[in-house]
C-alpha cells in the first residue's frame, strides 16, 4: 500500500524537547556570561583565523594525517551542507544532486570506500534522487545533504588507519562531531537566519539555526540544544540521450531506410535525445541534544541525540523519441526502431549526429516524486579513571536511517509512427536542436501509454557496543585496547505494477488524453530548442483513475532485483601501543597494533526460477587481520616528518550482495542482473609519507605522499544482448513491452585483480600577519591534489578489455580561500576544482563495451561571503555560491566515436543574506 509522508515524533525529538524544556527554564535567570570559549578541539567563536589555527592544531597533534574543520570553518563558509563543507579538505572532491552536495570522495576513491561516524559511532543514511544521478542510494555511500552543516562543530577526516579505528575504509574515515555543553563556559545562546535565493528558479527560502547550552552545579552537569531548519527550491534543466547505441541494437532501423549507413555496426545513435525540466522543493530539519555529567574528576557520562529529516518533492517533465530505444513487440504500434525509416544523416566519427526520420514515436512524460529520509541515533558514553594511570571507557548506541519514497509516479502519452522527426547534435551538442515533426504544444491527439507506480524504501540500522581501555604504563608508552560489537542491517523493497502498459480507457472509451488533462511545460532557465512541450497533468488523470487505490490494475507488487537485505555481524578488537621517545635529538611518537574482525554476513534476495520468483539466503563468514603503525618524527619544533602503514580493507557494494538473477524492464531500460553473495571484500595496503612545516602561527606548509597497493578489486561486468541469449523463459517478459529479441544489459559484479594507486597532496596556510596595517587581516588558504590509478577491467567473460582510472577519480583537484578577518568588516572567496573523472568502464553498449567508457566533466565552483558586525554580538551577511553556474555534464567516450553527450544539466546561482546573534 502506498502513503503519503505523515510528521512524527521520535524518541530522539522528546529527548531534545525535554533538553530544551529544560534550558528555557534557567535561560531566564541565567545571566549573561559573555563570548563563548572553548577547549582546542571544540567550537570556538573567535573568529575565521582562530578556527584555521584550531584546526592545525588537531591536524598537528595527531599521529596520523589528519585534516579538520572546526565550527566556524563551516558556519561562515557559504556551503549549504556537511559535503560541500567536506570539500574544502585537501583531497576531498564531492558529487552533487540538484546543485548540492550528496557525496564525497577522497584520494580518488568513491563514497562507498569512506567510512562515516557521527559521535565516535559509525552511522550511513541515504537518499533519493532523479535516475540521472543514481536514483535511490542503496550502497555503502553517505548521504551528507541529509543534514546541516550548523547541527555540527567538528568535521575530522583520517586518512590513515590506526588500530583504535574501526575497519571498513580505503578512502578515509569521517569523524563528525555536534556541540556538548562542556565545550562552553556557562549559557550560551547563539542563532542566524538566512533568505536564500536561487537566481534559475527565481525562489526564495529560509534558513534558520540556533544553539542555547547551559551548565549548572559547578560545571559539573550540562546540557545542550541545537536546531536548524531550511527549506530549498531548485530548478535543475538540460538534455540527456539515454546512451548511444549502434544500428543493428534493438532490431536495427528499418531495411527500406535510404539513409543506409546508420544500420551499420560502427554507426552510433543517441536512444532517446530529450530536453529535460526537474523542479526540486526540499525540507530539512535537524535537532542535537546532549546531557553531559561529571559527577568526580575521574568519571564523565554523556548521553548524545541526533535526530534530522529531510522531505523533498521532485517534478520531472521530458519530451523525446522513444523509438530509438524499442525494439520489435507482439504489438504492430508498439514497434520501434525496426518500424523507424532514416531518411537522410550526417555521421561525424562514426556518430549519427544529424538524421530526420519517419515512423517515430514521440513521448512526452510527467514524472512525481515524494521522498523522505528520517535519520536517529542515540549514543550513550561513559568514562572512569582507576588511579592515574588506567582508565575504562565504553559506548553504547543506535543509528536508524529510513529513507521512504512512496509516491513515485510517471505518466507517459506517445503519438506514433510520426514522419518528418529529426534531431541535429552538430553544434553544441549539449543543446541539440530536436524537430519533433509535430507541434509539441499541442495538447490533441496524445495516447495514454503508461502508468509508473514505483515506491520505494531503504532502511540502515546500526547497533553498537564499545569497550576500551587506556593504560599509561610508563611516561613513553601507552597501551590502548578494546572490543567492538556491531550489528548492520540493510533492507530495501520496491513495488511496482504487473504491467505499466496496461492502462485504461477513458469516458469517450478510447486512450486518448482530454485536453484537459494535459498541461504546458516550459524550460525557464536554458534555452532549448523545443523549449515548450505538452505533458499529462499527473495530479488530474492521478484523481480520475485513483491510481493510488493499490488495487485492481493498480496494485503493486515487490520487484524481484530491489527486494533484498544484508545483515552483517562485525565482531573484532584491537590491541595499540603509543610511544613517545627521543632518538638522539629528534623526538619520536607515534602508534603501533592491530586490529582484528570477523564478518558474519547473510544477504537475502529475489531469484528468478522458471516463472516465478523464490526468496534465498546466503550466509558467509570472512575475517580480517589489520596492522598499522604511524610514526611522527619532530625534526624541529616547528617541522614534522610523518610515516604511516597499514593493511585496510573495504566491504563489498550492497547492491552486489544480491543472491540470484533477476530481470528489470523499466521503459528503454532493460537490465538482466546477477548478484554475488560470496563476493571478498576490497584489500589494500597504504603507505603514507608527510613533511609539514608550521612556520608560524596559525599558517603551515605541507606535502604529503600516498600509496595504495590495491590486491583486490570488485568490477561490474555489462555486456548487451538480446533476452533469448538468457535462456529465461519468455513468459517473464509479459506485460513489458519487451520481446525475446529486446537487448538487454547484462550485469554481474565479480572479483577483480587489483591495481595501484598513488598520489601527492600540497597543502598551505598563511595568515598575512606580516603585512601593515588592515592587509596584516588578509590570509589564504591553498591545496591540491594529484591523484593516479590503474585498474585493470575486464568484460563478461573475465577477459581484460581496458586498463583505466578508478571510477570517480580526478586526477586534479585544488582549492583556494583568500580570506579578511577585520574586526567589523570579514569575507571570503573560495574556488573548488575538480579534473574530468570515469562513472564507468567499460560503457554499456555494443562498440562501448570494451574500448569505452562514461565519464563526468570538470568543474570549477566559486563562492564568496562578506560579513558586516554591527556589534560584536550581531552581525548582517551576504553569500554567493555556484558564481560562475556550473553545469553537471556527464559524457560518454569511445576511441571510434570520441566524447558524445550522456546528460547536462544547470542548477543555477544561490545567494544568501542573513543575520546571525550570539551571546
Amino acid at each position: 500500500m502506498q502513503y503519503r509522508i505523515n510528521q512524527k515524533k521520535t524518541p530522539v525529538t522528546l529527548l531534545a524537547l525535554s533538553i530544551g524544556l529544560a534550558l528555557g527554564g534557567t535561560a531566564l535567570a541565567q545571566e549573561q556570561t559573555g563570548t563563548a570559549a572553548t577547549e582546542l578541539d571544540t567550537v570556538t567563536v573567535t573568529g575565521y583565523r582562530a578556527s584555521v589555527e584550531k584546526a592545525l592544531d588537531i591536524k598537528r597533534s595527531e599521529s596520523g594525517v589528519v585534516d579538520a574543520i572546526v565550527a566556524e570553518d563551516i558556519g561562515k563558509f557559504p556551503d549549504l551542507n556537511l559535503a560541500e563543507s567536506l570539500q574544502r579538505v585537501p583531497g576531498v572532491v564531492i558529487t552533487r544532486e540538484a546543485g548540492e552536495g550528496r557525496n564525497i570522495s577522497v584520494r580518488g576513491l568513491g563514497p562507498d570506500f569512506t567510512r562515516v561516524r557521527i559521535n565516535g559511532m559509525e552511522a550511513l543514511t541515504t537518499v533519493g534522487a532523479g535516475d540521472q544521478s543514481g536514483g535511490t542510494n542503496r550502497g555503502r555511500g553517505f548521504d551528507f545533504n541529509v543534514f546541516a552543516s550548523d547541527l555540527f562543530s567538528q568535521l575530522i577526516v583520517r586518512k590513515t588507519a590506526s588500530a583504535d579505528v574501526e575497519e571498513g575504509s580505503l578512502g578515509a574515515t569521517v569523524d563528525l562531531r555536534t556541540a556538548r555543553p562542556f565545550d562552553y563556559d556557562g549559557f550560551t545562546f547563539a542563532a542566524s537566519g538566512q533568505a536564500s535565493y536561487n537566481a534559475m528558479a527565481e525562489k526564495a527560502d529560509p534558513r534558520v539555526a540556533a544553539l542555547i547550552s547551559n551548565t549548572w552545579a559547578d560545571d559539573t552537569f550540562g546540557a545542550l540544544l541545537s536546531v536548524a531548519y531550511s527549506e530549498r527550491q531548485a530548478l535543475e534543466e538540460g538534455s540527456n540521450t539515454g546512451r548511444w547505441a549502434n544500428g543493428p541494437s534493438n532490431g536495427n532501423f528499418s531495411a527500406s531506410s535510404p539513409f543506409t549507413a546508420a544500420r551499420s555496426a560502427d554507426v552510433y545513435h543517441p536512444r532517446f535525445p530529450r530536453y529535460v525540466q526537474m523542479e526540486h522543493e526540499q525540507k530539512r530539519l535537524g535537532v542535537t541534544g546532549t546531557l553531559q555529567w561529571k559527577p568526580t574528576d575521574a568519571t564523565e557520562i554523556s548521553l548524545d541525540a541526533l535526530y534530522s529529516k529531510i522531505d523533498a518533492e521532485r517534478d520531472e517533465n521530458y519530451i523525446e523519441a522513444i523509438s530509438f530505444s524499442r525494439g520489435t513487440s507482439t504489438t504492430p504500434r508498439l514497434v520501434g526502431k525496426p518500424a523507424t525509416i532514416v531518411k537522410n544523416g550526417v555521421i561525424e566519427n562514426n556518430s549519427l549526429v544529424y538524421g530526420e526520420f519517419d515512423n517515430v514515436d514521440i513521448r512526452t512524460e510527467n514524472r512525481h516524486d515524494e521522498w523522505s529520509t528520517e535519520f536517529k541515533q542515540i549514543a550513550l558514553n561513559g568514562q572512569h579513571r582507576f588511579g592515574d594511570d588506567f582508565t575504562l571507557s565504553g559506548k553504547v548506541g543506535i543509528s536508524r536511517s529510513k529513507h521512504e519514497n512512496p509516491i513515485q509516479t510517471t505518466i507517459i502519452m506517445d503519438k506514433y509512427d510520426v514522419d518528418n522527426y529529426s534531431y541535429d547534435y552538430r553544434g553544441n551538442n549539449r543543446f541539440p536542436i530536436l524537430n519533433y515533426g509535430i507541434n509539441p504544444t499541442d495538447p490533441a491527439g496524445w495516447e495514454l501509454a503508461e502508468i509508473r507506480l514505483r515506491p520505494q524504501y531503504v532502511d540502515n540500522d546500526f547497533d553498537t557496543g564499545q569497550i576500551d581501555f587506556n593504560w599509561n604504563i610508563s611516561p613513553g608508552f601507552r597501551l590502548k585496547g578494546g572490543i567492538l560489537a556491531k550489528d548492520y542491517t540493510f533492507e530495501t523493497t520496491e513495488l511496482r505494477r504487473a504491467s505499466e502498459l496496461a492502462v485504461p480507457n477513458f469516458a469517450n472509451g478510447t486512450k486518448i488524453v482530454p485536453v484537459d488533462m494535459t498541461q504546458p511545460a516550459s524550460l525557464k532557465g536554458i534555452n532549448g530548442n523545443p523549449d515548450q512541450w505538452v505533458v499529462p497533468n499527473l495530479d488530474a488523470i492521478a484523481d480520475y483513475f485513483d491510481i493510488y487505490s493499490n488495487s485492481g490494475t493498480f496494485a503493486v507488487a515487490p520487484r524481484a532485483n530491489n527486494v533484498r537485505s544484508v545483515e552483517e555481524k562485525d565482531r573484532g578488537g584491537y590491541l595499540m601501543g603509543e610511544f613517545s621517545t627521543d632518538l638522539g635529538s629528534i623526538p619520536f611518537s607515534g602508534n603501533f597494533g592491530v586490529r582484528y574482525v570477523k564478518t558474519k554476513q547473510s544477504s537475502t534476495g529475489l531469484s528468478t526460477l522458471s516463472t516465478t520468483t523464490v526468496s534465498t539466503t546466503v550466509e558467509r563468514e570472512y575475517d580480517d587481520t589489520l596492522p598499522s603503525f604511524n610514526l611522527v618524527a619532530e625534526i624541529t619544533p616547528d617541522f614534522l616528518i610523518r610515516l604511516g602503514a597499514a593493511k585496510v580493507m573495504s566491504r563489498p557494494g550492497l547492491g552486489s550482495l544480491t543472491p540470484g538473477s533477476t530481470v528489470a524492464v523499466a521503459g528503454g531500460a532493460r537490465t538482466i542482473s546477477t548478484g554475488n553473495p560470496n563476493l571478498d571484500p576490497i584489500r589494500a595496503t597504504n603507505v603514507d609519507l608527510g613533511f609539514e612545516w608550521y612556520f608560524a602561527e596559525g599558517a603551515m606548509a605541507g606535502v604529503g605522499l600516498f600509496y595504495k597497493d590495491i590486491d583486490t578489486f570488485i568490477q561490474t561486468t555489462r555486456e548487451t544482448r538480446p533476452f533469448s541469449d538468457s535462456g529465461l523463459p519468455a513468459e517473464l517478459l509479459i506485460g513489458t513491452g519487451a520481446t525475446p529479441d529486446s537487448d538487454f544489459t547484462y550485469t554481474k559484479p565479480v572479483n577483480t585483480p587489483g591495481g595501484e594507486l598513488k598520489g601527492v597532496e600540497v597543502n598551505y596556510t598563511q595568515p598575512f600577519t606580516f603585512l601593515p596595517g588592515n592587509w596584516s587581516n588578509l590570509g589564504v588558504q591553498l591545496n591540491y591534489t594529484w591523484v593516479d590509478s590503474q585498474i585493470q577491467y575486464i568484460n563478461s567473460t573475465g577477459q581484460p578489455v581496458l586498463k583505466a582510472d578508478l571510477t570517480g577519480l580526478s586526477r586534479n583537484s585544488w582549492n583556494a580561500t583568500l580570506f579578511y578577518e577585520g574586526k567589523v568588516w570579514s569575507g571570503r572567496v573560495s574556488a573548488t576544482n575538480r579534473d574530468d573523472y570515469l562513472t564507468q568502464v567499460t560503457g554499456t553498449e555494443n562498440g562501448f563495451n570494451l574500448d569505452g567508457y562514461h565519464g563526468m566533466t570538470g568543474t570549477t565552483f566559486i563562492d564568496a561571503s562578506i560579513r558586516y558586525a554591527i556589534t560584536d554580538k550581531l552581525e548582517l551577511s551576504l553569500e554567493g555560491m555556484n558564481l560562475t553556474n556550473e553545469a553537471s555534464d556527464e559524457w560518454v567516450y569511445s576511441p571510434a566515436t570520441g566524447e558524445l553527450p550522456l546528460q547536462y544539466t544547470e542548477t543555477g546561482r544561490q545567494y544568501m543574506l542573513g543575520v546571525r546573534y550570539k551571546f
